[in-house]
C-alpha cells in the first residue's frame, strides 16, 4: 500500500468495530475491559497497557515507518525518556551536538542523574562519531535534519558504524515524518517522533512515538512502556489518527511553501544566513536526496542584528510567534529563549544558536501571503 493511501486508510479500521461499519476509528474511552472468563481476554485488559483506539494509531505509524511495532506516548519527550530507560548506570550515549533543547535537558540532567553519560558529537562527521566510541558506548542518538541548525546526518553510513560496534542507532524523525524519510529502512534501530508536530499536524494535541523493526527490542520497550505508564489517551490517539489522514497533503504543501520562502529569504539583504536542507548549496543536500524523498518545511535563518530579530517577532501579523512546529499554521520561534533556553549560552553560541537566529515552521497558508508578512516585518 502506498504511503498516501496508508495515511488515509490506516491498517485496521474495521478490526474493532465491524458491527457498526464506522469509517472513523471509534474513541474507546475506557480505562478497563471486561474479561469473558478466568484466563480469557479480549486482547484488551487495561488502557495503560493497550487500548483499541491507540492500537489502531500505533499500527498505522508502524506501517508508515515500515516497522514491526510502534508505541504511542503522551508526548514526544515521553517517548525520548522511554528510550533512555533502555540504558543503565555507566552506559554512554553519543548524541548530535545540535539537538532539541528538551532532549539536551533530559540527557544532561535526568540521564546524568541516572548514571548515563551523553557525549555530544557532530554527527554529520562519521569520523568524529568513530573517535567518540568507547567500551561503554551503547547507542548513537541523532536528529536529521537537526533542530534548529538543520544539520543532516547520513543515517545509512552511521548505521554501518553502529552495527559494526554493536550499538543502537536511534533517529528522531520528527522534522520529516515517515512521509519523507524512513530511518528504519536506512538501518536505524529505533525511530522517535514528537507526534504533536507533523503527524498530528493541527497544533491541537500532544503525542509521541517510538517505532522499532526488531521484535525483541520491541519487547524491551513494551515492558518499560507499560511499567512507566506514559501512554497516549484514547482521545489524543483519535486526534492524531485524524491528523495522519492528511499527512501527505500537508507535507507536500508545506514543503512547496518552504521552498518559496527560502528563496525569498536568500534574496533579502538583511538576512545573513538561510538554513534549509532543500537548498542545493546546503551541506546536507546530497545526503538528503539519497536518504529522503523530500526536504520538509523547517527553515532557520539568521538576520543582521538582535534588534531586527526582535522587530520581526513583534511585527509579524499572519505568522504566529509560538513554540512547536509541524502544524497547518506557520509558526516562528526564537530558539535562544524558547526551545534551547536551558542550554548554557556558551554552548548555544558555539552551535550557532545566537540572538539573531529565528526558526520557521512553514504551514499550508498561501505562500505569497506568508512572504508578504515576512517582507513587511523584516523591512
Amino acid at each position: 500500500m502506498k504511503k498516501e493511501t496508508l495515511c488515509v486508510r490506516g491498517t485496521n479500521q474495521k478490526a474493532f468495530d465491524e458491527r457498526t461499519g464506522a469509517i472513523s476509528v471509534p474513541i474507546y474511552q475506557s480505562a478497563t475491559f471486561e474479561h469473558p472468563a478466568l484466563g480469557e481476554s479480549t486482547g484488551f485488559d487495561y488502557s495503560r497497557m493497550q487500548n483499541p483506539t491507540r492500537l489502531s494509531l500505533e499500527r498505522t505509524v508502524a506501517a508508515l515507518e515500515n516497522g514491526s511495532e510502534a508505541f504511542a506516548y503522551s508526548t514526544g519527550m515521553a517517548a525520548v525518556a522511554g528510550v533512555a530507560e533502555l540504558f543503565s548506570i555507566g552506559d554512554k550515549i553519543i548524541a548530535s551536538r545540535d539537538l532539541y533543547g528538551g532532549a539536551i535537558r533530559l540527557f544532561n540532567r535526568v540521564s546524568k542523574k541516572n548514571g548515563i553519560e551523553t557525549d555530544y558529537a557532530d554527527t554529520t562527521d562519521i569520523d568524529e562519531i568513530q573517535r567518540k566510541i568507547t567500551k561503554n558506548t551503547r547507542a548513537v542518538f541523532i536528529e536529521t535534519p537537526s533542530n534548529p541548525m538543520m544539520d543532516v546526518s547520513d543515517v545509512a553510513e552511521i548505521s554501518r558504524l553502529t552495527r559494526a560496534n554493536g550499538l543502537l542507532l536511534i533517529v528522531d524523525n520528527t522534522f520529516l515524518s515517515p512521509y519523507f524519510q524512513r530511518p528504519l529502512d536506512l538501518g536505524a534501530d529505533i525511530v522517535i517522533h514528537s507526534g504533536t508536530k507533523f503527524l498530528a499536524g493541527h497544533n491541537d494535541t500532544l503525542s509521541g512515538f517510538t517505532v522499532v523493526k526488531d521484535p525483541a527490542l520491541g519487547e524491551k520497550i513494551r515492558f518499560l512502556y507499560k511499567t512507566v505508564g506514559a501512554c497516549l489517551s484514547p482521545f489524543d490517539s483519535w486526534l492524531t489518527l485524524r491528523g495522519i489522514k492528511t499527512l501527505a497533503l500537508r507535507m507536500e504543501k508545506q514543503q512547496s511553501n518552504a521552498q518559496k520562502i527560502a528563496a525569498f529569504l536568500l534574496q533579502n539583504r538583511r538576512v545573513k544566513k538561510v538554513l534549509y536542507s532543500g537548498l542545493p548549496d546546503s551541506k546536507g543536500y546530497e545526503i538528503m536526496k539519497k536518504q529522503a524523498s523530500g526536504f520538509g518545511s523547517m527553515i532557520s535563518f539568521e538576520v543582521e542584528s538582535f534588534a531586527l530579530a526582535e522587530k520581526i517577532l513583534k511585527s509579524l501579523s499572519l505568522i504566529s510567534f509560538a513554540e512547536s512546529l509541524g502544524g497547518v499554521e506557520t509558526l516562528i520561534t526564537y530558539p535562544t529563549v524558547q526551545t534551547h533556553a536551558d542550554v548554557p549560552v556558551a554552548e548555544r553560541e558555539a552551535r550557532g544558536i545566537n540572538d539573531r537566529l529565528l526558526r520557521l515552521s512553514v504551514g499550508i497558508e498561501d505562500a505569497d501571503d506568508l512572504i508578504e508578512d515576512l517582507e513587511r516585518a523584516i523591512g
